[in-house]
């Protein structure tokens, strides 16, 4: 067992004399989560005893004042000790947001992150050199997940339609479900390694592709390394393995004037630009994320003037 999990084990809940507020609840987690170092520990205790006590931030400042009862203080012990171990708040309430979008996730899926919204935002700045955002578009999202990429782009292109495929069974049913109570119905989804399933021509393709080097993901945080799926994260011995199929696979994919987005791992940008020209694609400057990291690699079928590579 890992040793955030063993610390995590031996805590029990914070207790008194007397029942304790929802408040003094949330400060003691918060100062248990802070001492195991975890990030954010107010806003990770905040969350988790929202979510046990099935109260929103409105309704848990409502409440704060309110003592709770045992079950509900097991209730949320039981939520802080999955987070003492390490397990990302994300996974232990089952949803997270990406692009203002609530998304299910489960253990068959990424947790989605803010810098992936880096390859949405690509992704637009691109389509809008061609046209506008409202003509008739074709997506394809190579390792879909939870369908977050998509699903972001479809609520921003009114008259797209799009495509997920996933290796993983379990992965679709989430993005499906994600689709569903979006009221996304331009989705499908096929079940297919990256391309594989896929016939024609498409204007968009992106990809969050497995980029971590092989031997780099003992090295992971362990939320990372112990609870996203494994084949989402390992992308070879120099992590480029998913890069050079997806180049190898564009040209036939994309429109005479499609693009490919995907998402890069620190230090890769001129890597993989390089595979995407070595296809015959024209790769764009690349575009930085919040924290000036380049993340997202733009490559197109053809050169668009002031984008030369």
């Amino acid at each position: 067992m890992p040793q955030a999990a063993k610390a995590g084990a031996a805590v029990t809940p914070p207790s008194s004399a007397k029942a304790i507020t929802v408040a003094e609840a949330r400060r003691a987690w918060a100062a248990k989560f802070r001492a195991c170092g975890i990030d954010s520990p107010e806003l990770d205790a905040r969350l988790l005893v929202g979510h046990a006590l099935g109260l929103d931030h409105a309704g848990l400042a409502a409440a704060n004042a309110r003592r709770l009862g045992v079950e509900e203080e097991n209730a949320i012990a039981a939520l802080a000790q999955r987070r003492l171990a390490r397990e990302p708040v994300a996974r232990i309430v089952g949803m997270k947001e990406f692009w203002g979008l609530q998304l299910s996730i489960d253990a068959e899926t990424l947790v989605p992150r803010p810098e992936t919204e880096t390859i949405v935002e690509a992704a637009l700045a691109a389509i809008e050199i061609h046209g506008s955002r409202s003509r008739p578009l074709c997506i394809a999202d190579l390792g879909t997940g939870s369908g977050a990429i998509l699903l972001a782009l479809l609520t921003e292109l009114p008259n797209a339609f799009g495509i997920g495929t996933d290796l993983s069974p379990g992965a679709l049913v989430i993005a499906r479900d994600n689709a569903r109570r979006l009221g996304l119905n331009r989705a499908s989804y096929a079940a297919c390694d990256l391309a594989a399933a896929l016939r024609g021509r498409f204007d968009i393709v992106v990809s969050n592709p497995p980029y971590v080097a092989s031997r780099d993901i003992a090295n992971l945080p362990p939320e990372v390394r112990l609870f996203d799926p494994r084949r989402a994260l390992d992308g070879g011995a120099d992590g480029l393995d998913v890069y050079r199929r997806i180049a190898a696979a564009a040209a036939a994919l994309l429109a005479p004037d499609g693009i490919l987005v995907v998402e890069l791992g620190a230090g890769q940008a001129e890597q993989v630009a390089a595979l995407c020209a070595a296809a015959g694609l024209a790769p764009w400057p690349p575009r930085p994320d919040l924290n000036k990291v380049l993340r997202a690699l733009v490559a197109g079928m053809l050169q668009v003037k002031g984008h030369e590579a």
